[in-house]
């Protein structure tokens, strides 16, 4: 929680003295990227009355981002995107479980400070994400259910400019993710708190307009 009112101090910040920052002289406002992203989950998870752990899988998904530039420097990006995982209950007191999959769909907001260096234009940033979880597979069991949850990014990439309009994008983000997850498994229901807390690798081409 301390980290999650962390970014939100740190977003408000950046909106509050947005106003005194220097114009962006660039008339070109707006970027989009199209980035090929993998995701990689930091997973750990207290499972009640069976024990054990959790196990969910890579993936490699396609990403789209739209950013804003009030200035030069600052700048807004709205991250959207969904992925799919299989997920397993391992080392629990009934072995393994498979528990199907799931797909999460995680609309990330980030405030940004770039640096423009030339055409080298690497970027920071620190912002809000809320993901839903949705056309959940239960797998060997009768049901998953999985909460919507809060949470917050952070980011770090740079942009590489090969023209005035097209550039190559590397970015990587750290969401702090956590959900509450109940498992059906017909005979009795079992409580889980899971941390996902997935690590984001990107790479791909944007423009400006």
């Amino acid at each position: 929680m301390k980290k999650v009112l962390l970014s939100f101090a740190f977003i408000a910040l950046f909106f509050t003295n947005v106003n005194a920052q220097e114009k962006n002289s660039n008339d070109k406002k707006w970027q989009a990227r199209f980035r090929w992203v993998t995701v990689l989950p930091n997973e750990s998870a207290e499972i009640g009355t069976i024990g054990g752990d959790i196990q969910i899988g890579n993936n490699v998904i396609p990403e789209l981002d739209f950013t804003y530039f009030f200035t030069e420097n600052i700048a807004a990006e709205l991250i959207l995107g969904t992925t799919k995982h299989d997920v397993k209950a391992i080392n629990t007191a009934l072995g393994n479980v498979n528990l199907g999959h799931v797909w999460l769909l995680p609309p990330t907001l980030t405030i940004q400070y770039h640096f423009n260096l030339n055409k080298f234009r690497p970027y920071i940033g620190a912002g809000a994400n809320y993901t839903f979880f949705y056309n959940a597979d239960p797998g060997a069991v009768v049901n998953v259910e999985y909460e919507d949850s809060f949470g917050y990014a952070l980011q770090l990439g740079f942009d590489y400019d090969l023209d005035e309009t097209w550039f190559l994008n590397f970015d990587a983000k750290y969401v702090g993710l956590s959900t509450d997850v109940t498992v059906d498994a017909g005979v009795a229901t079992v409580p889980a708190s899971v941390d996902i807390n997935p690590l984001l690798i990107g790479f791909g081409v944007g423009l400006k307009f």
